[in-house]
């Protein structure tokens, strides 16, 4: 199943085909700063924000062989699993696009590394078409980002995770273009 379609074409938000997966994504940060993309709806002119690494989950993987793969093919970074820590966050993300209403199940990792050149090539066609740069943000000033950040609290995510913090259980958060309920 595919989270975005190549072909995209938006829908009337009450006619959206609802989705669901099991996703993992990766903090990655070097300790003041944090790596995000650039993130888009095409069917919302202008839409823009930022969101950390990872993707969904394939058959038979465990959600840390997931992350060590997608921080992989989005950045071009190949770690260990040992050098990840947590899951640090666990939530379902409902994702209104303009296209389609996906019901993420999802973890947060947390990797501290020096801060690198990435290798984008292993981005999906559809990653290629939404994920329109990336950025190193300071930590300190998440809140000032000339776009939203998702998820919202990541400071305070790493914050509690640097403070040896067990996995925060979310619950259900709403991040979309196109609100899921019209």
């Amino acid at each position: 199943m595919t989270f975005r379609t190549r072909d995209f074409r938006p829908v009337p938000p009450a006619d959206r085909p609802h989705r669901t997966r099991a996703g993992v994504r990766v903090i990655v940060t070097d300790g003041v700063h944090v790596l995000l993309f650039v993130d888009t709806d095409p069917g919302v002119p202008g839409s823009r924000w930022y969101v950390t690494p990872g993707g969904g989950i394939d058959p038979g993987e465990t959600p840390l062989d997931a992350a060590v793969r997608e921080l992989a093919e989005e950045t071009g970074l190949v770690v260990e699993a040992s050098e990840l820590v947590g899951p640090v966050i666990s939530r379902v993300a409902l994702h209104g696009y303009s296209d389609q209403v996906c019901a993420q199940s999802e973890e947060f990792y947390v990797l501290t590394t020096p801060r690198f050149a990435l290798d984008i090539s292993g981005h999906t066609a559809d990653e290629q078409l939404t994920l329109t740069g990336h950025a190193w943000l300071r930590l300190d000033a998440l809140d000032a980002a000339d776009a939203p950040v998702w998820p919202e609290a990541l400071a305070h995510v790493l914050a509690r995770a640097d403070a040896g913090g067990a996995c925060w259980a979310m619950g259900v958060v709403e991040e979309s273009t196109v609100p899921v309920q019209a």
